[in-house]
């Protein structure tokens, strides 16, 4: 009898990249953070996949504070700021898991802006929670924008209880603009088979989106999340509708980002990992597995990040 045979490991592409297999990347990243240095100090090495996760990073989409469902392995800012800088991060846009379910969201705004300022030296960059079917939601968007200096917000409409063709949206976004406020609209949270059967929230419904835009041409939106319920010609169409923006945290299928980028302009793509609720790796690979030229990398790592920051800054501090 032939003795059994284990069968052999599943290949990586074999194209001369050099990119890696999705089997073999969890036996990779914790020598990522170790290449930093020398990716840096080497700029004209062949690209490898240590080289390629060198970039400087700069997360737009992570959350502080305890998601009610299920403790999360870095959900202690001093934790997550230290995973964020050991994988590469300079710079990370932190919303604030009570902002989902907390009805006084001025106080769970204030205490987001305090730990983003003693954690992370810099690091974190407050995003606040705007509900405008509240009471008093235009006083808590001059708080985000002129106690707390946010640059932004970061709206969860299934959470809060509206729709996109809701009145009180559209002022919000024009309110939003007025001020030179980028406004980050999270499409989903957590995958629907994780979710607890009492709370089951459906993604937002971003048919009406396009139309809101078009009246608020200078708007900076990013959608987050939004990449595993948003694809082909719708979103395209509202990415035509202005300065609207993805991250790449829930986009799937290998080579996924390559795939997008055949359809999408990379000025669109920004990284996002949805850390701590996913594992910052998963966006890590992302990178890792599509075949991206050098300027491509380095626009999605974080040079589209810093214009739309810098645009949101600068019109934030018009007279």
């Amino acid at each position: 009898m032939k003795p059994t045979q284990t069968p052999p490991a599943k290949r990586g592409r074999q194209d001369g990249t050099g990119l890696i297999a999705r089997r073999a990347f969890l036996g990779v990243t914790t020598l990522v953070a170790g290449a930093l240095p020398l990716a840096t100090a080497a700029p004209n090495r062949t690209s490898t996949p240590n080289s390629r996760a060198a970039s400087p990073l700069i997360d737009t989409n992570v959350t502080l504070g305890r998601w009610p469902l299920r403790h999360l392995p870095a959900d202690e800012p001093d934790r997550l700021v230290a995973t964020l800088r050991n994988k590469g991060v300079v710079e990370a846009w932190a919303g604030t898991f009570d902002g989902l379910l907390h009805k006084d969201l001025g106080g769970a705004n204030e205490r987001l802006a305090e730990t983003c300022r003693r954690h992370g030296r810099g690091m974190l960059v407050p995003f606040g929670s705007v509900n405008p079917r509240a009471p008093g939601w235009e006083d808590e968007l001059i708080r985000c924008a002129e106690v707390h200096r946010m640059p932004g917000i970061r709206l969860h409409p299934n959470y809060h209880g509206y729709r996109l063709d809701d009145p009180a949206f559209a002022e919000l976004l024009a309110a939003a603009d007025r001020r030179g406020l980028l406004v980050q609209l999270a499409l989903v949270m957590e995958d629907e088979r994780m979710m607890h059967p009492l709370l089951r929230v459906d993604p937002v419904d971003t048919q009406p989106l396009a139309g809101v835009l078009r009246r608020t041409p200078g708007l900076r939106l990013q959608l987050v999340n939004a990449l595993r319920t948003l694809r082909a010609k719708p979103l395209l169409d509202l990415l035509a509708t202005g300065q609207v923006s993805v991250e790449i945290a829930m986009l799937e299928g290998v080579a996924g980002l390559e795939t997008l980028l055949r359809q999408v302009p990379v000025q669109h793509v920004l990284f996002g990992s949805h850390a701590p609720l996913f594992y910052f790796e998963a966006a890590l690979l992302k990178l890792q597995e599509s075949e991206l030229s050098p300027n491509q990398l380095r626009a999605i790592s974080a040079d589209n990040a810093r214009a739309l920051l810098r645009s949101s800054t600068r019109e934030k501090d018009r007279p």
